[in-house]
């Protein structure tokens, strides 16, 4: 049998008050219609058709093949726009997934519970709901008093009696796919809002004398849908919390998770400790047995084992195994370290790769280069790349020392066993085993420096008078 899903992502989010369309919102560094799509696809859906509507090109973009697309160019409710997937899905034989594309805390385990239940139950339509403690704003669900569900009352709609309910629709739903569109040719927008809403397919269904059953979820942040920045940020809390307790129960310590921040995506292997402050972001995989942070921002990187990492941020970089870092050093895009490298402090590495047990220990910037193994970078060595047009490269090979405070001026080569010696400015190549010294000869002039102060305090009184 078919496993369809719906995914309605039309609505603009005007509470949003925000340039970016609703379900564009990230929740852990993913926007919310992407974790939407992720638990389609673990439930293994056949098919999946997106509802779009305001801002329809750009989640076309961002998810790509990975969905079919109907478009609701009117906003007349969530009963319509699921009618927009009629002409792709009517005639199909299966089941159907709809769920709405601003709740990214539904679980895939409580879908998979509301498909067995669904289907053991011979049901037409199955419902997620939660009981909460303030049913403000959601819909009621409305029980016969064999406890069968019977219908959906929206907010706006309720009666005194209604409104007290405490059980609320979720906004996700099983249905036979066939059942769903009979229902939905037979809705009518005789309500508050004149909108043709999506719940009143379920009381249609009942009369009709179909089975209408609801999955009451235990996990109340499930039900959450994003309207505003409020919604947003405790749709962040709840997903948050979630991620660091799967990374602690997988063998992960987090000294502080209030104060850490991790994405979906991110792995994190065991032994590994990180200390408060830490965000690690984008699809960054940590290795085991590494210490990070305190506050350390990681994003899109790959970190070997054993690794340290203190105080520093990294972007789009690979790093060794047992490599040391910081405090306080800044890894761009493109920087690749092998084995045993040490990175330490106000140290800058930009689209450079460096070899094993190689060191650049403070006050250094290396960027477009390539370094060999076991090199050493004094304090305040930097590789000069740019020429005011142009980014430059420049080579050093195993076992080269640069001396403190030198400049390597970009292109430039430095042979394997080289010696810089330091305040050197270098732009000429130097062979392997040289060494290479390009600086003024030290002139002293005895007794100058008392001159020097005079000169210096007569003019500063000069100017004060």
């Amino acid at each position: 049998m078919t496993l369809m899903g719906i995914v309605l992502a039309a609505g603009q989010g005007k509470r949003m008050k925000s340039k970016l369309y609703k379900v564009m919102h990230p929740v852990c560094g993913k926007p919310m219609v992407g974790h939407v799509i992720d638990i389609l696809e673990q439930l293994q859906v056949d098919r999946k058709v997106v509802i779009v509507g305001h801002g329809a090109e750009m989640v076309q973009s961002y998810l790509g093949t990975r969905a079919e697309y109907a478009l609701q160019s009117e906003q007349l409710g969530t009963g319509h726009a699921v009618l927009q997937s009629k002409e792709l899905l009517q005639d199909a034989e299966g089941i159907t997934v709809v769920i709405c594309g601003d709740t990214p805390l539904v679980r895939v385990e409580s879908l998979q519970r509301m498909l067995e239940v669904h289907s053991a139950q011979k049901a037409a339509a199955t419902i997620l709901t939660a009981e909460v403690a303030s049913p403000q704003g959601y819909g009621r669900i409305v029980r016969d008093a064999e406890g069968n569900v019977i219908g959906i009352v929206e907010q706006k709609d309720c009666s005194a009696e209604q409104a007290a309910i405490r059980e609320i629709n979720a906004a996700t739903y099983i249905f036979d796919n066939r059942s769903l569109f009979q229902a939905l040719s037979k809705v009518e927008n005789k309500n508050v809002q004149q909108e043709y809403y999506l719940t009143d397919v379920i009381g249609i269904m009942q009369k009709a004398g179909k089975k209408v059953i609801g999955y009451c979820t235990q996990d109340e942040a499930e039900v959450i849908g994003v309207n505003d920045r409020v919604a947003l940020s405790e749709a962040e809390g709840h997903m948050r919390s979630r991620i660091i307790r799967k990374h602690m129960l997988n063998g992960v310590t987090i000294i502080d998770p209030a104060n850490t921040y991790i994405d979906n995506e991110v792995v994190i292997g065991a032994d590994t400790v990180i200390l408060p402050g830490c965000s690690l972001g984008g699809n960054s995989t940590i290795g085991a047995d590494c210490t990070i942070g305190p506050n350390t921002e990681i994003l899109d990187s790959q970190i070997g084992e054993r690794v340290q990492i203190k105080q520093s941020v990294l972007s789009d970089a690979v790093v060794g195994n047992e490599c040391t870092i910081g405090p306080f050093a800044y890894l761009r895009p493109g920087a690749k370290l092998g084995e045993r490298v040490k990175i330490g402090d106000f140290v800058e590495i930009k689209n450079a790769t460096l070899g094993n047990d190689t060191k650049v220990s403070h006050l250094s910037y290396v960027g477009d280069a390539t370094i060999g193994k076991n090199v050493n970078f004094g304090c305040g060595a930097i590789t000069v790349n740019y020429d005011g047009f142009n980014k430059q490269r420049t080579e050093v090979g195993d076992n080269a020392f640069v001396g403190s405070n030198s400049n390597l001026v970009a292109p430039v080569k430095i042979g394997k066993n080289a010696y810089i010696v330091a305040g050197s400015t270098i732009t000429d190549e130097v062979m392997d085993e040289d060494m290479a010294i390009a600086r003024q000869r030290q002139t002293n002039k005895p007794g100058y420096a008392s001159k020097l102060r005079s000169k210096m305090q007569a003019k500063k009184n000069s100017t004060q008078k």
